[in-house]
C-alpha cells in the first residue's frame, strides 16, 4: 500500500495567501473589486440622468458616433487578446513573443486613446457639449474620461513592463542600466504621445482638405519627433546580453493583464450602456 503527497506547485514563484491565491493577484482582485463600484456609481448616475433628463440637454443620437465608438470597442478587444497573450508567452518563458504582445496592446491602447481624443475634439467643437454646459456633457465625460485615465494608466504601465524586461541580468557590470531605461521608457511615451497627435494631425488635415505637403509644412516638428522616437525605440530595444526577466515574473504580467482585462471588460458595459442603449 502507498501513499501520493500531492502539494499545489506555484507557477508564479510568488507565495500564497491562505486562498491559494498568489499576494500580487489577490492585492490586484481587491483594487479592481473597489474599481468595480467606483465605476458603477458613476454608470448609474448617468443613467438616471439620462431616464429624466432636464430642459436643453443635447440629444444624445444626435452627438455620438457610433460608427468610430464601435471601431475603438473593437481595438481595445483586440488589445485583450494581445495581452492574453502575452501572459501565455511569458509563463512559458518566450521572452520574445511576451515583448511582441505587449507592444501590439500598447498600440490598440494608443488607438483607442486617440479615438476619445478626437471624439471629444469633436463634440466640444462641433456639437458644442461640453462638461459644464448640460448634464449629459457632464455624466459622459467624467465617466468616459475616468474610463480613459484608466487605459492611459494601463498604457505607461505596459510600456514600463515591457522596459522592465530588457534589465540587465548583471547589473553590477551595466552600471548605467537604470538611466537606459529611464531613457527607453521616456522614449516610448513620446513615441506613444506623437502617434496619437500625429494621427489627429492627419485626420484633420484630410478633413479639410489639405495636401500632403501642407500637413507637413504645418506639422514638422511633430513628425520629426515622431520618426525620432521610433528610432530611439528601436536602438533602446536591442539585445545586450542575459536578462533577469523571466518566467519567474509571470504573476507581476498577470497582474497587470487582469487590469487591462478589467479596464476592457468596463468598456464594455460602458458602450452598451451609454452608446448603444440611446439606439434601441
Amino acid at each position: 500500500m502507498s501513499s501520493t503527497v500531492t502539494g499545489t506547485i506555484d507557477h508564479h514563484h510568488d507565495h500564497t495567501t491562505t486562498t491559494g491565491i498568489p499576494n500580487k493577484k489577490l492585492l490586484m482582485w481587491a483594487f479592481l473589486a473597489s474599481d468595480c463600484m467606483f465605476f458603477g456609481s458613476l454608470i448609474s448616475t448617468h443613467l438616471v440622468y439620462r431616464l429624466h433628463p432636464p430642459p436643453g440637454n443635447p440629444v444624445p443620437r444626435e452627438v455620438f458616433d457610433v460608427p468610430l465608438t464601435s471601431f475603438s470597442t473593437f481595438i481595445l478587444l483586440m488589445s485583450s487578446l494581445m495581452m492574453a497573450l502575452a501572459v501565455n508567452a511569458i509563463q512559458k518563458g518566450n521572452l520574445k513573443s511576451m515583448r511582441f504582445s505587449l507592444l501590439t496592446t500598447i498600440f490598440f491602447g494608443s488607438i483607442f486613446l486617440g479615438c476619445q481624443v478626437f471624439e471629444f475634439t469633436n463634440f466640444v467643437h462641433e456639437k458644442h457639449m461640453t462638461i459644464t454646459n448640460s448634464i449629459l456633457g457632464t455624466t459622459f465625460y467624467t465617466l468616459t474620461g475616468t474610463h480613459g485615465t484608466h487605459v492611459a494608466i494601463g498604457v505607461l504601465w505596459l510600456i514600463m513592463m515591457y522596459v522592465r524586461s530588457f534589465k540587465p541580468a548583471d547589473t553590477g557590470a551595466h552600471r548605467l542600466w537604470f538611466f537606459r531605461n529611464v531613457l527607453h521608457v521616456a522614449v516610448m511615451v513620446g513615441f506613444v504621445l506623437s502617434a496619437i497627435f500625429t494621427v489627429l494631425a492627419v485626420v484633420h488635415t484630410v478633413q479639410a482638405g489639405e495636401s500632403v505637403g501642407a500637413f507637413a509644412g504645418q506639422n514638422l516638428a511633430l513628425v520629426a519627433a515622431f520618426v525620432v522616437t521610433l528610432v530611439a525605440g528601436v536602438i533602446l530595444a536591442r539585445p545586450h546580453g542575459p536578462v533577469q526577466f523571466s518566467e519567474v515574473n509571470a504573476i507581476d504580467v498577470e497582474s497587470m493583464g487582469l487590469y487591462w482585462h478589467f479596464v476592457d471588460i468596463v468598456w464594455i458595459v460602458i458602450f452598451t450602456a451609454v452608446y448603444l442603449l440611446e439606439y434601441l
